[in-house]
């Protein structure tokens, strides 16, 4: 059976993003209605008989509902297109900088080889990587709409306290975030609060100013006049604190759940418990509060620890307590944690909360050996096709899940490259030679020297051919399946460039691809990667648009039928394996049943973009669709990985690689 777990809770966050609205709208309706009665008691005289209600639809009562609640919509939609960059720009927000791709501090480079594991296992982009130099505290988050231009960030604290096997819990943690659809429900949290938050900020202007003018005044009218200005700052400073109560006891009871959930889900990831409930155990010693930013309380409910002391914690914390965190993890586990420390720290260092890591938990896992820099090349594996059909649902029970096979992968892929070959794809220019690379590796050096020099001699975006020659023996060494890993590991890098320097590294990548006339399948995955990712709008979420397959059934019929053909031989053997694909979206007797003649490339991009719009609940049956031609002859290979991974990705369902590892 598939496992819908990725699926539903897709549809949960989308769920929750309209939910937020509506308690939104509802807050603005009741703090606007709270002003209008603060309103009419300042304004009421003994001459006027109007009811509350009568005065609220009157026109002064009208226009003072109208400014509040405009007034409350306005800083929220300011706030929401100011966060409308994305993880970039919350990453600014709070003063984080950018980690260089290449650099040379291990701190970081365990970091960054930590992160690209994980993201290799579970199908995803690399994230653009972040760290606030200026904290010493435990605590990291992600940040963006979609996994595309995802940024995740970390105290130096973290980067300075926790072992490989704490750091990797941290960021199993985060992915389970990005996997989720957290990531967008938390940045509107952000500018729904401030919408909220801001007649209370009013209030307490109004407050302040006119107490210090009614102190510093010597007439009695101006002082009377100055008291009731500073009652009716205080009447509003009231309601919007009132209003931003119950708007964070909302926030805390959304975001507990999904802590909960993505500590578990860091457990499944890592298969080592102890990595995240040590973590844990550090920031209760040390702490996770954000000082060198104001925005600390904006980004509790975004970060893996409480980032900001609230008022009413049991109430208001937007995390479980630390203890319950590592309870859930493993029953007995806080006992352990706390005998080891006894056992190995001295005593006046546990007071004063000192961050020590255990010898057991550095040897906890197989990973300790790669403590600092890049994962050691000690082990060798080759990477192989599937050898068996994998059962029905395995691969929607796979998408958004990390599995042992696809960690070991990841870390056999990382420890094959050649550090010259790792190292330029963290460069602007190695990335773009990637792109080349991965178009022209196969041919003759002859074609591939004449495909090349149909490119524009452009400063930065001509064939560089020293570095080419890096690329291409790895390449053809490691074969297909490291055609779109490095991809990945090359997208922060891509990332960096400007917009019309994206479109002109699409347009030489699709100048070597045509220059034969012809575009193969992985050219055209490699294309619509590029497309997908690199594109302006790469960072906004695809709204639902299909509740049903009825709608998209001729979309569905371009990707069966392609799906078939690329797990058959004969054409005979793929209209049997097409009905066999289309039977469960379609009933008998409908013009979907009948496979087409052909399927262009161009259709086959169109059907894609059309499916990525259906509900998330209705995806998993696609993928399986798929997956069930592709096993057909009981192998995958590199043209129907190739497929699978582009109908993956262009559906917005991260897939960990579809090879597995063997001695």
């Amino acid at each position: 059976m598939s496992n819908p777990a990725f699926f539903e809770r897709q549809a949960n966050a989308r769920r929750n993003t309209s939910l937020l609205v509506v308690l939104f709208l509802a807050a603005v309706v009741l703090i606007s209605l709270a002003v209008c009665l603060v309103g009419y008691m300042v304004t009421r005289s003994e001459s006027t008989s109007l009811s509350y209600l009568d005065w609220l639809l009157s026109k002064h009562g009208l226009i003072t509902a109208g400014s509040v609640a405009g007034l409350i919509l306005l800083v929220s939609l300011v706030r929401w297109l100011d966060l409308a960059g994305g993880g970039e720009r919350v990453a600014n927000m709070v003063g984080a900088r950018l980690i260089d791709p290449s650099t040379q501090n291990q701190d970081e480079r365990r970091f960054r080889n930590v992160v690209e594991e994980m993201a290799i296992a579970s199908g995803v982009p690399v994230p653009q990587l972040y760290v606030m130099d200026r904290e010493s505290s435990i605590n990291a988050f992600v940040a963006g709409y979609t996994p595309s231009e995802a940024v995740m960030v970390i105290t130096q604290g973290a980067l300075n306290n926790l072992s490989r096997d704490e750091l990797q819990g941290v960021v199993g943690h985060e992915f389970s975030h990005i996997l989720n659809g957290d990531m967008r429900i938390n940045i509107r949290l952000i500018a729904i609060l401030a919408g909220i938050l801001v007649i209370g900020q009013i209030g307490s202007f109004i407050f302040q100013s006119s107490a210090h003018r009614s102190s510093f005044s010597s007439r009695r009218d101006n002082q009377q006049a100055a008291i009731a200005m500073a009652v009716f700052g205080l009447a509003l400073l009231v309601i919007g604190y009132v209003g931003v109560f119950f708007g964070r006891l909302i926030q805390a009871a959304v975001s507990r759940q999904r802590e909960l959930l993505a500590d578990a889900s860091s457990v499944q990831f890592t298969r080592n418990p102890e990595g995240i409930a040590s973590a844990l155990y550090k920031i209760g010693q040390k702490g996770g509060l954000l000082r060198s930013t104001s925005h600390a309380t904006d980004m509790n409910h975004m970060c893996f620890g409480e980032s900001a002391k609230m008022a009413f914690s049991s109430l208001l914390a937007s995390h479980p307590p630390i203890e319950k965190r590592i309870e859930a993890i493993q029953p007995g586990m806080l006992t352990r944690l706390k005998s080891r420390m006894r056992d190995t720290v001295p005593a006046a260092e546990i007071r004063r909360g000192a961050d020590t890591a255990s010898p057991s938990a550095q040897s906890s896992s197989p990973l300790a050996s790669q403590v600092a820099g890049f994962a050691s090349g000690g082990i060798s594996r080759n990477l192989s096709p599937i050898s068996r059909a994998p059962t029905p649902g395995q691969f929607s029970g796979k998408v958004g899940q990390v599995t042992r096979d696809s960690e070991q992968y990841a870390e056999s892929l990382l420890a094959q490259l050649p550090a010259t070959f790792r190292e330029l794809l963290y460069t602007r220019s190695g990335a773009i030679q990637l792109c080349y690379a991965l178009v022209t590796y196969e041919l003759e050096p002859d074609t591939r020297q004449n495909h090349l020099e149909l490119l524009e001699p452009h400063p930065a975006f001509r064939p560089e051919a020293h570095l080419l020659e890096r690329f291409i023996p790895t390449l053809t060494k490691l074969g297909p399946g490291i055609r779109f890993p490095a991809l990945e590991l090359a997208m922060p890098a891509l990332r960096q460039l400007a917009p019309d320097e994206r479109e002109l590294l699409a347009n030489c990548v699709q100048t070597l691809v045509m220059a034969d006339n012809r575009m193969t399948l992985f050219e055209f995955a490699l294309t619509s990667f590029l497309k997908r990712h690199l594109s302006v709008d790469a960072g906004r979420a695809p709204g639902v648009r299909y509740r049903s397959y009825r709608p998209v059934a001729a979309h569905l019929t371009t990707l069966f039928s392609l799906m078939a053909r690329a797990g058959t031989a004969s054409s005979e053997e793929a209209s049997q394996l097409y009905q066999e694909a289309i039977a469960g979206f379609c009933e008998p007797g409908d013009a979907a049943n009948t496979m087409p003649d052909k399927v262009s490339l161009k259709a086959l991009g169109e059907a894609l973009r059309h499916l990525n719009g259906l509900s998330p609940l209705l995806k998993p049956a696609i993928i399986d669709a798929c997956g069930h031609c592709v096993t057909h002859d009981g192998k995958v290979d590199a043209t129907e990985y190739d497929i699978m991974r582009l109908v993956a990705d262009q559906l917005d369902c991260p897939m960990p690689p579809l090879t597995t590892t063997t001695v």
